[in-house]
Protein backbone atom coordinates (compact mmCIF):
# COMPACT_ATOMS: atom_id res chain seq x y z
CA UNK A 1 0.00 0.00 0.00
CA UNK A 2 1.36 3.40 -0.98
CA UNK A 3 2.26 5.72 1.88
CA UNK A 4 0.66 9.16 1.67
CA UNK A 5 2.67 12.06 3.06
CA UNK A 6 0.86 15.42 3.32
CA UNK A 7 2.90 18.53 2.55
CA UNK A 8 3.21 21.81 4.37
CA UNK A 9 5.14 24.50 2.49
CA UNK A 10 5.98 27.54 4.56
CA UNK A 11 6.64 31.21 3.86
CA UNK A 12 6.68 33.63 6.77
CA UNK A 13 5.33 30.97 9.09
CA UNK A 14 2.24 30.50 6.89
CA UNK A 15 1.03 27.64 4.72
CA UNK A 16 1.55 28.32 1.03
CA UNK A 17 1.62 26.44 -2.24
CA UNK A 18 3.60 27.47 -5.30
CA UNK A 19 2.83 26.70 -8.92
CA UNK A 20 5.75 25.06 -10.76
CA UNK A 21 8.14 26.34 -8.09
CA UNK A 22 7.45 30.00 -8.92
CA UNK A 23 7.53 32.23 -5.84
CA UNK A 24 5.53 34.82 -7.79
CA UNK A 25 2.70 32.31 -8.23
CA UNK A 26 1.95 31.50 -4.62
CA UNK A 27 -1.32 30.81 -2.83
CA UNK A 28 -1.51 31.39 0.92
CA UNK A 29 -3.94 29.47 3.13
CA UNK A 30 -5.57 30.54 6.36
CA UNK A 31 -4.77 27.41 8.35
CA UNK A 32 -1.58 27.57 10.41
CA UNK A 33 1.08 24.88 9.84
CA UNK A 34 0.59 23.42 13.31
CA UNK A 35 -3.17 23.23 12.78
CA UNK A 36 -2.63 21.35 9.52
CA UNK A 37 -0.24 18.92 11.19
CA UNK A 38 -2.82 18.25 13.91
CA UNK A 39 -5.48 17.57 11.27
CA UNK A 40 -3.20 15.23 9.39
CA UNK A 41 -2.25 13.29 12.51
CA UNK A 42 -5.89 13.04 13.60
CA UNK A 43 -6.58 11.37 10.24
CA UNK A 44 -3.82 8.83 10.76
CA UNK A 45 -1.19 10.48 8.54
CA UNK A 46 1.81 10.39 10.82
CA UNK A 47 4.54 11.79 8.55
CA UNK A 48 4.50 15.39 7.32
CA UNK A 49 6.71 16.75 4.55
CA UNK A 50 7.50 20.37 5.42
CA UNK A 51 9.49 22.78 3.27
CA UNK A 52 10.95 26.05 4.48
CA UNK A 53 10.54 28.05 1.26
CA UNK A 54 12.06 31.14 2.84
CA UNK A 55 15.07 29.02 3.75
CA UNK A 56 15.29 27.49 0.29
CA UNK A 57 15.43 30.94 -1.27
CA UNK A 58 17.75 32.46 1.36
CA UNK A 59 20.18 29.57 1.55
CA UNK A 60 19.83 28.89 5.28
CA UNK A 61 17.01 27.68 7.57
CA UNK A 62 14.55 30.49 8.37
CA UNK A 63 11.36 29.01 9.82
CA UNK A 64 12.81 26.97 12.67
CA UNK A 65 10.24 28.32 15.14
CA UNK A 66 7.52 26.92 12.88
CA UNK A 67 9.37 23.61 12.82
CA UNK A 68 9.34 23.55 16.62
CA UNK A 69 5.56 24.11 16.56
CA UNK A 70 5.08 21.28 14.06
CA UNK A 71 7.31 18.96 16.07
CA UNK A 72 5.22 19.66 19.17
CA UNK A 73 2.29 17.75 17.66
CA UNK A 74 2.50 14.39 19.50
CA UNK A 75 3.24 11.39 17.33
CA UNK A 76 4.01 13.37 14.19
CA UNK A 77 7.18 12.72 12.22
CA UNK A 78 8.40 15.86 10.46
CA UNK A 79 10.68 15.63 7.44
CA UNK A 80 12.06 19.11 6.84
CA UNK A 81 13.87 20.70 3.93
CA UNK A 82 14.82 24.11 2.60
CA UNK A 83 18.09 26.01 2.73
CA UNK A 84 20.05 23.37 4.62
CA UNK A 85 23.60 23.63 3.31
CA UNK A 86 25.95 22.95 6.23
CA UNK A 87 26.45 20.43 9.00
CA UNK A 88 25.43 23.16 11.43
CA UNK A 89 22.16 23.64 9.53
CA UNK A 90 21.46 19.91 9.78
CA UNK A 91 22.11 19.95 13.51
CA UNK A 92 19.88 23.02 13.98
CA UNK A 93 17.00 21.39 12.11
CA UNK A 94 17.31 18.16 14.08
CA UNK A 95 17.51 20.07 17.36
CA UNK A 96 14.37 22.00 16.41
CA UNK A 97 12.51 18.69 16.22
CA UNK A 98 12.75 17.32 12.69
CA UNK A 99 12.78 13.54 12.42
CA UNK A 100 14.28 13.58 8.93
CA UNK A 101 16.29 16.19 7.06
CA UNK A 102 15.76 16.56 3.31
CA UNK A 103 18.88 17.74 1.46
CA UNK A 104 18.87 18.78 -2.18
CA UNK A 105 21.15 21.68 -3.06
CA UNK A 106 23.90 20.30 -0.81
CA UNK A 107 23.80 16.97 -2.62
CA UNK A 108 24.48 18.71 -5.94
CA UNK A 109 26.92 21.41 -4.84
CA UNK A 110 28.73 19.65 -1.99
CA UNK A 111 28.28 15.91 -2.63
CA UNK A 112 31.14 14.90 -0.33
CA UNK A 113 29.46 16.62 2.62
CA UNK A 114 26.15 14.98 1.73
CA UNK A 115 27.77 11.54 1.65
CA UNK A 116 29.49 12.22 4.95
CA UNK A 117 26.22 13.25 6.61
CA UNK A 118 24.37 10.31 5.11
CA UNK A 119 26.93 7.92 6.57
CA UNK A 120 27.11 9.74 9.92
CA UNK A 121 23.41 10.22 10.62
CA UNK A 122 22.10 7.30 8.57
CA UNK A 123 19.33 7.03 5.98
CA UNK A 124 16.66 7.25 8.67
CA UNK A 125 17.70 10.86 9.31
CA UNK A 126 19.10 12.12 5.98
CA UNK A 127 16.98 11.97 2.82
CA UNK A 128 17.92 13.11 -0.67
CA UNK A 129 15.52 15.58 -2.22
CA UNK A 130 15.82 15.76 -6.02
CA UNK A 131 13.73 18.45 -7.68
CA UNK A 132 13.72 18.03 -11.44
CA UNK A 133 12.85 20.00 -14.54
CA UNK A 134 12.72 17.41 -17.27
CA UNK A 135 15.69 15.26 -16.30
CA UNK A 136 17.83 18.07 -14.81
CA UNK A 137 18.04 18.70 -11.08
CA UNK A 138 17.13 22.18 -9.82
CA UNK A 139 18.66 23.74 -6.72
CA UNK A 140 18.41 26.82 -4.49
CA UNK A 141 14.66 26.71 -4.00
CA UNK A 142 14.11 25.74 -7.63
CA UNK A 143 15.53 29.09 -8.75
CA UNK A 144 18.54 27.50 -10.47
CA UNK A 145 18.75 24.47 -12.75
CA UNK A 146 22.01 22.58 -12.41
CA UNK A 147 23.64 20.50 -15.10
CA UNK A 148 23.15 17.34 -13.05
CA UNK A 149 20.97 14.58 -14.45
CA UNK A 150 18.67 12.88 -11.96
CA UNK A 151 20.04 9.44 -12.83
CA UNK A 152 23.65 10.55 -12.52
CA UNK A 153 22.89 12.16 -9.15
CA UNK A 154 21.38 8.97 -7.78
CA UNK A 155 24.21 6.88 -9.20
CA UNK A 156 26.77 9.03 -7.43
CA UNK A 157 25.38 8.21 -3.99
CA UNK A 158 25.03 4.45 -4.36
CA UNK A 159 25.24 2.16 -2.47
CA UNK A 160 24.75 4.36 0.61
CA UNK A 161 21.58 6.04 -0.66
CA UNK A 162 18.37 4.25 0.29
CA UNK A 163 15.66 6.87 -0.23
CA UNK A 164 14.97 9.89 -2.44
CA UNK A 165 12.08 12.32 -2.80
CA UNK A 166 11.70 13.20 -6.50
CA UNK A 167 9.66 16.32 -7.26
CA UNK A 168 8.58 17.03 -10.83
CA UNK A 169 8.66 20.84 -10.79
CA UNK A 170 6.73 21.17 -14.05
CA UNK A 171 3.75 19.50 -12.40
CA UNK A 172 4.10 20.78 -8.83
CA UNK A 173 1.04 22.72 -7.73
CA UNK A 174 -0.66 22.26 -11.09
CA UNK A 175 -3.04 19.44 -10.05
CA UNK A 176 -2.68 17.87 -13.51
CA UNK A 177 -1.43 14.48 -12.34
CA UNK A 178 2.08 13.03 -12.01
CA UNK A 179 3.72 10.84 -14.63
CA UNK A 180 3.74 7.29 -13.20
CA UNK A 181 6.02 6.07 -15.97
CA UNK A 182 8.71 8.57 -14.98
CA UNK A 183 8.80 7.20 -11.45
CA UNK A 184 8.61 3.61 -12.66
CA UNK A 185 11.64 4.19 -14.87
CA UNK A 186 13.59 5.42 -11.85
CA UNK A 187 12.47 2.46 -9.75
CA UNK A 188 13.49 0.05 -12.50
CA UNK A 189 16.95 1.61 -12.73
CA UNK A 190 17.42 1.97 -8.95
CA UNK A 191 15.62 -1.01 -7.40
CA UNK A 192 17.36 -0.57 -4.04
CA UNK A 193 16.26 3.04 -3.59
CA UNK A 194 12.85 3.90 -2.15
CA UNK A 195 11.33 6.63 -4.29
CA UNK A 196 8.75 9.11 -3.04
CA UNK A 197 6.82 10.86 -5.81
CA UNK A 198 6.03 14.53 -5.46
CA UNK A 199 4.30 17.05 -7.70
CA UNK A 200 1.03 17.22 -9.57
CA UNK A 201 -1.32 15.00 -7.56
CA UNK A 202 -4.81 16.33 -8.22
CA UNK A 203 -7.13 13.60 -6.99
CA UNK A 204 -7.20 10.08 -5.57
CA UNK A 205 -6.95 8.58 -9.05
CA UNK A 206 -3.47 10.04 -9.37
CA UNK A 207 -2.47 8.34 -6.14
CA UNK A 208 -3.89 5.05 -7.39
CA UNK A 209 -1.97 5.38 -10.66
CA UNK A 210 1.28 5.73 -8.74
CA UNK A 211 0.36 2.82 -6.49
CA UNK A 212 -0.37 0.66 -9.52
CA UNK A 213 3.22 1.00 -10.79
CA UNK A 214 4.64 0.29 -7.35
CA UNK A 215 5.64 3.74 -6.09
CA UNK A 216 6.07 3.28 -2.32
CA UNK A 217 5.16 6.81 -1.20
CA UNK A 218 3.63 10.03 -2.52
CA UNK A 219 3.57 13.59 -1.25
CA UNK A 220 0.21 15.35 -1.53
CA UNK A 221 -0.10 19.10 -1.12
CA UNK A 222 -2.29 21.51 -3.04
CA UNK A 223 -5.03 18.97 -3.73
CA UNK A 224 -5.60 18.72 0.02
CA UNK A 225 -5.67 22.46 0.55
CA UNK A 226 -8.01 22.99 -2.39
CA UNK A 227 -10.38 20.25 -1.21
CA UNK A 228 -9.89 18.07 -4.27
CA UNK A 229 -8.75 15.28 -1.95
CA UNK A 230 -10.44 14.79 1.41
CA UNK A 231 -8.49 13.55 4.39
CA UNK A 232 -11.01 10.78 4.92
CA UNK A 233 -10.25 9.53 1.42
CA UNK A 234 -6.55 9.01 2.10
CA UNK A 235 -6.31 8.38 5.84
CA UNK A 236 -5.64 4.69 5.13
CA UNK A 237 -2.28 5.67 3.67
CA UNK A 238 -0.67 6.99 6.87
Amino acid sequence: MIRIVPAIDIIGGRCVRLSQGDYNRSTFYSAKPQEMAERFFASGLTRVHAVDLDGAKSGFPVNLETLKELASVPGTEIEWGGGIKTRGDVDAVLEAGASRVVLGTMAVKDPNLFKSLLREYGPDKIVLGADVRGTKVAVSGWTETSGAEITSLLDSFLPVLSEVIVTDISKDGMLTGPDPNFYKSLMDRFPGVGITASGGVGDVRDIKALEDVGVPAVIVGKALYEGRIKLEDIAYGG
